[in-house]
C-alpha cells in the first residue's frame, strides 16, 4: 500500500515570523532543525539570512571554506554525502530535519507545519515553482502524478523524521538523494506527504539543451535509488513502463523532445554503470 498524503495549492508570501512544530496543536512535543546544502558559497548569505528570520536553528554543508559559524566545510562529494556528513551535525533531541537547498526562497513553511501531523508522517516535501524555462511546464505534469502517485521527491524542502533517517542514512552514492530517501520511507511503511500550501522558489533550467541534461542526471539517479530500494509496485511498475511510454510526450513539442531525450539518456548512463553521486556521466 502507498500511504500519501496531497495537501493542495496556497499561494503566499515568504513569511519572516518564527515558526516552530512547538506552535502547531499535533506537533508540539517536536522539534525542527534545518539542514541547508551548498555546493558552494553562492547564495549563502541570503539563505543565512532568510533561516534567521524565520528564527529556526540550523547548518549550512558548504563545499567551500566560509568564515561564519553558522556554515561547516565539506569537501564537495556528491549531495548524498553532504547530507550523510551534515545528519551528524544535526542535534541529538531534534525529531524532525527539513533539508533545504541553499538557491531557494520558502514560502508559507508555517502551512507545511500545520498541515501534517509528524507523528504519523515520516516524510514531508514541499511544492517546487519556477518562474522561467522548460521546468515550469515540467513540474504541473510532475505534481499532477504525485498528488496521486510519489513517483519521486523534491529535496529543495524535505522534512523528515530523525528516527527516519537513522535507519535510512548513511546512503551509498546516488544522484537522486531524495527520491532514495523517499523510497526507502515507502519501503519502511511509512507515510509520506507531498505539501502543496508550502513552496519553495527557485531557478532551473533556461534552454533545452540544459532540460535534457539535468533530466539526464536525475533520472540515472532515480534508477540508482530504485537498484537500492524496494517501494511500492506501483511505483516500480511506473518505472518500468515509463522508457516506454515517453515518447508520447514528444505531444508537447520541443519541451517533450528535451524531456524524452533526457529520460532515456539518464536510462542508458544507468544501464552502462553510472552508478556515482556525482552530477554527472560517468
Amino acid at each position: 500500500m502507498i500511504l500519501v498524503v496531497s495537501v493542495q495549492t496556497h499561494q503566499g508570501e515568504l513569511i519572516s515570523s518564527g515558526v516552530s512544530l512547538a506552535d502547531v496543536p499535533a506537533n508540539h512535543d517536536l522539534s525542527l532543525f534545518f539542514l541547508v546544502l551548498a555546493r558552494d558559497r553562492e547564495h549563502v548569505a541570503e539563505k543565512i539570512e532568510e533561516l534567521k528570520g524565520l528564527r529556526v536553528p540550523f547548518t549550512v554543508v558548504c563545499g567551500e571554506k566560509l568564515d561564519q559559524p553558522e556554515v561547516k566545510f565539506r569537501e564537495p562529494r556528491g549531495k548524498y554525502d553532504a547530507i550523510n556528513y551534515g545528519l551528524k551535525l544535526v542535534p541529538e533531541n531534534v525529531q524532525v530535519v527539513a533539508f533545504n537547498d541553499v538557491d531557494t526562497k520558502i514560502h508559507n513553511v508555517d502551512k507545511a507545519l500545520e498541515s501534517v501531523d509528524f507523528h504519523e508522517v515520516g516524510l514531508a516535501f514541499a511544492k517546487v515553482t519556477v518562474k522561467r524555462g522548460p521546468q515550469k511546464h515540467f513540474y504541473r505534469l510532475l505534481d499532477s502524478i504525485r498528488r496521486r502517485l510519489p513517483i519521486n521527491a523534491s529535496g529543495e524542502l524535505m522534512l523528515v523524521k530523525r528516527e527516519l533517517l537513522d535507519k535510512i542514512l548513511p546512503m551509498k552514492p546516488c544522484k537522486a538523494e531524495d527520491s532514495y530517501i523517499l523510497f526507502k520511507t515507502l519501503e519502511l511503511g511509512r507515510k509520506v506527504a507531498f505539501i502543496e500550501k508550502c513552496s519553495v522558489e527557485t531557478k532551473r533550467t533556461e534552454t533545452l539543451s540544459q532540460e535534457t541534461d539535468y533530466k539526464r542526471r536525475t533520472v540515472a539517479g532515480i534508477y540508482q535509488a530504485l537498484s537500492s530500494t524496494r517501494p511500492p509496485l506501483a511505483i516500480r511498475i511506473f518505472y518500468m513502463i515509463l522508457p516506454l511510454v515517453c515518447p508520447l510526450l514528444l505531444l508537447s513539442g520541443k519541451k517533450g523532445l528535451s524531456w524524452t531525450k533526457g529520460i532515456l539518456f539518464g536510462l542508458s548512463d544507468y544501464l552502462h554503470g553510472d552508478r556515482s553521486g556525482l552530477w554527472k556521466p560517468t
